[in-house]
């Protein structure tokens, strides 16, 4: 259970910086926090990463939703065998639901951390705890020496 509250928290966490984002916010708007490093900045984003596959929200909701139920039965089988596995795919269930609800109740995925030091794409915190899981799981499926996991 503790997997699907860390996935929970994430999805919490995202929706209410977004919800204050769009709020307080124009579309388009920075705030820096260190200027010329990293500033807020108000942005949607009708794709995937980097903005790919503009405006394809339907493909989006079917894939996230196919996706979640297998993380969602993949943390349950494996949490108590395999808890780095668990906590990765519960990282990544936590973003993947974040962005799920931006699609389904606005069609676009509000984005706002803007790292301008390396001229990097704005992104969010779903994307990220997604990013992030999708490593661990990486390094986990590199050096786990269980090799029964699929």
């Amino acid at each position: 259970m503790i997997y699907y509250l860390l996935s929970l928290i994430i999805v919490l966490i995202d929706q209410a910086v977004k919800w204050m984002v769009v709020k307080d916010m124009e579309l388009y708007e920075s705030i820096p926090i260190i200027e010329g490093w990293l500033h807020i900045t108000s942005s949607r984003n009708r794709g995937a990463a980097f903005s790919m596959l503009q405006d394809q929200r339907w493909f989006f909701v079917l894939v996230t939703s196919i996706v979640a139920i297998v993380l969602i039965y993949l943390i349950f089988k494996y949490q108590k065998t395999h808890k780095f596995f668990a906590f990765s795919l519960a990282l990544v269930l936590g973003g993947a639901i974040g962005n799920f609800i931006d699609r389904i109740l606005s069609g676009a995925v509000v984005d706002f951390i803007d790292v301008r030091i390396i001229n990097f794409a704005i992104f969010n915190i779903a994307d990220s705890a997604i990013s992030v899981g999708a490593v661990l799981l990486v390094i986990y499926l590199i050096f786990s020496k269980n090799e029964e996991i699929f």
